[in-house]
């Protein structure tokens, strides 16, 4: 298999590279159906794959000292479509039927994705190349109004400080 170098890669594809690398992040959660109000920390590992065609993000977030919630996201360039997708995998065990799907709005990504339970938005915005800030948030079936579930800053660590991935 032929990977792409990366001096080959789309713009879309090279603006996927702001993800990779180690982050830890503090957040705050907002009630939900899914769980209460609070504060969490969270680690983040995302890697380029195939060349940078991909990037591989890993996450977990820690409540009371304790892994709460964990995701495995694939972040890609649809260069046909010209769009960014997620595929999302996480501990809540939902499959999901398509890839989130967004765009960079300057140093914003947003992305979206609907499901029969509803619509779900993340945004990642960056603060240079050592932070950014994330926001998700979901509008129930039959609502017309976004909640807030999780928001956060990152920021850059050591690989080597995140261990047990």
């Amino acid at each position: 298999m032929n990977a792409s170098p990366f001096s080959s890669l789309s713009t879309g594809h090279h603006s996927l590279q702001a993800l990779v690398g180690a982050w830890r992040g503090e957040e705050e959660v907002a009630a939900t159906q899914w769980t209460d109000a609070g504060t969490a920390t969270s680690e983040v590992l995302a890697e380029a794959q195939f060349g940078g065609l991909f990037v591989v993000q890993r996450y977990r977030q820690r409540r009371d000292g304790t892994i709460s919630f964990g995701s495995h996201n694939v972040f890609g360039f649809d260069q046909q479509n010209g769009v960014v997708t997620m595929h999302q995998f996480d501990s809540m065990g939902f499959v999901p039927a398509a890839p989130a799907t967004g765009a960079w709005n300057g140093n914003e990504l947003v992305l979206e994705r609907s499901s029969p339970r509803g619509s779900a938005r993340v945004s990642y915005s960056f603060d240079g190349t050592d932070a950014y800030r994330m926001k998700l948030q979901f509008k129930p079936a039959g609502s017309d109004a976004w909640q807030d579930m999780v928001s956060g800053l990152y920021r850059r660590v050591s690989p080597s400080s995140i261990n047990g991935f």
